[in-house]
């Protein structure tokens, strides 16, 4: 008896050292110094850790020395999946197995888990062995279960930063709204805002995608009350919310929220007037969005400074969001964007109303890669010579002013938005989404982490800067006439 009892307690210092240079070797503990160095200074390194992972991986699939069996159940029962574990190992690495096993009365734990996690409970142990882990996009979601309900914070942050890293893989049937679910659902709040904000800027490929009509109808008022979308049109958007009502079927009052939160104002009234006579859906919720068509009516006949007078023209009925269509903006393609600055001139629409469809705005643009604030400018004293400054390099910049002033512009903002596109997983993404009113100067913080000058950069396609410049007037209320 006294020999079995020293034989697992050498087992136990021997998985404690295992674990902790096996961490190491994962890149997840970094060696102490002494042995680093061999307790002296100047020596050599000498390593082994890897091996030493691979035995304790062995030491799990072999189950020597095993004192505790994980007996995994799902809800139905109909699948059993038995693991002969480590105590010292489970206890280690999640306080929740370390209070299970003090409490536990015999030699099996009983654990109770989903299907889906049930499916991938060897990866999870395993990662408690060998601080790795390899994940497919249909395994994250339970993975990232299993780390938040054992408490294993290291590989709950790294599934997250997994997730938010492959928002723009492919799959079958689209995974970056049910990840904004589960994120909702398990408080995971850097993983909703990510998922959230890559369907905000990508929506325009979401609604083409078959997971568009799958999503809840609490996602679609979150979008939909968005300003910051990416899309063609709003007649895009109203297709889109046409196809997810009649899929849902949803009871009435979320589908009157849904249709007015369509801004039927930034569309021109031949198709105000299509959808009126042609949309199922409109025609049977008509009567809940009368006042909003009215209104959209208004603003097309009449000219946006008399309009200002009667109405609250900054309501989001009346601000546009972030169109591709080139009617309001352009894509600016930026061969080798460290090379030198460039320029372009586009032309936009004055205005979304009716009353500015046949008027023309030319802008200008340029690009500077290596602008400098006047904070870092070379100083001068007064004789002229030049006091030594901040020696870091310029960063990128866009300028954008109109070619010509014009009375037109009375009563009107123009705020200007750069998209930066990125390539991830073989795809372009909307990366960046940057507000101005003149210059990316007032951002502070323009393609401030972007790396423009090495060809495998995510930020470069073909050696380019893929930039779409988008431009969004913005009318101003004037003094409300009262009757």
């Amino acid at each position: 008896m006294v020999k079995q009892v020293a034989l697992i307690h050498a087992w136990m210092l021997l998985l404690a050292l295992c674990l902790q240079l096996g961490a190491a070797a994962a890149g997840k503990l970094p060696l102490s110094d002494s042995a680093q160095d061999g307790g002296g200074s100047g020596g050599d390194t000498i390593s082994h850790s890897l091996t030493l992972v691979q035995r304790l991986e062995a030491l799990l699939l072999q189950g020597n020395g095993s004192d505790v069996s994980l007996r995994v159940e799902t809800p139905s029962a109909d699948e059993v999946k038995m693991i002969q574990a480590h105590s010292l190992v489970l206890s280690l690495q999640s306080p929740v197995f370390e209070e299970m096993l003090l409490s536990r009365n015999s030699s099996t734990l009983v654990l109770k888990e989903s299907s889906d996690c049930a499916a991938v409970f060897d990866k999870f142990i395993r990662y408690l062995y060998c601080g790795e882990i390899s994940v497919r996009l249909d395994q994250a979601t339970p993975l990232h279960k299993l780390a938040t309900k054992y408490q294993v914070l290291g590989l709950q942050q790294g599934i997250t930063q997994y997730m938010t890293q492959n928002l723009a893989q492919e799959s079958p049937s689209g995974h970056v709204a049910s990840w904004y679910e589960y994120a909702l659902q398990a408080g995971d709040v850097t993983l909703r805002d990510s998922c959230l904000q890559y369907l905000a800027w990508n929506l325009s490929s979401v609604l083409q995608s078959g997971e568009w009509v799958t999503i809840s109808s609490q996602l679609l008022m979150s979008l939909l009350q968005r300003s910051d979308l990416v899309l063609q049109s709003e007649m895009e958007l109203f297709a889109a919310l046409e196809a997810w009502i009649i899929q849902n079927e949803p009871d009435g009052l979320t589908a009157e929220n849904a249709l007015r939160a369509v801004r039927y104002a930034m569309m021109p009234p031949r198709e105000l007037f299509r959808l009126q006579t042609q949309s199922s859906v409109l025609a049977r919720y008509q009567e809940s969005v009368r006042d909003l068509l009215y209104m959209s009516y208004q603003f097309h006949s009449s000219s946006p400074m008399h309009m200002a007078k009667y109405f609250d023209v900054n309501c989001s009925l009346f601000m546009p969001r972030n169109y591709l269509s080139p009617v309001w903006g352009s894509p600016w393609i930026i061969s080798n964007p460290t090379r030198d600055d460039r320029s372009t001139s586009f032309q936009t629409q004055l205005g979304p109303s009716g009353h500015d469809a046949s008027k023309r705005v030319t802008w200008n643009a340029l690009f500077s890669p290596r602008w400098l604030p006047l904070s870092m400018r070379p100083m001068y004293t007064e004789t002229g010579a030049m006091q030594p400054t901040r020696v870091e390099g310029g960063r990128p910049r866009i300028i954008i002013t109109p070619a010509t002033s014009s009375a037109d512009f009375a009563g009107v903002n123009f705020q200007k938005t750069v998209l930066v596109m990125a390539q991830q997983q073989g795809k372009v993404v909307v990366k960046h989404v940057y507000n101005f009113h003149q210059s990316t100067e007032e951002n502070g913080d323009f393609l401030a982490e972007a790396d423009l000058y090495h060809r495998t950069s995510e930020y470069l396609i073909d050696s380019s800067l893929f930039l779409h410049i988008v431009v969004k007037p913005l009318y101003q209320t004037l003094i409300t006439t009262k009757n």
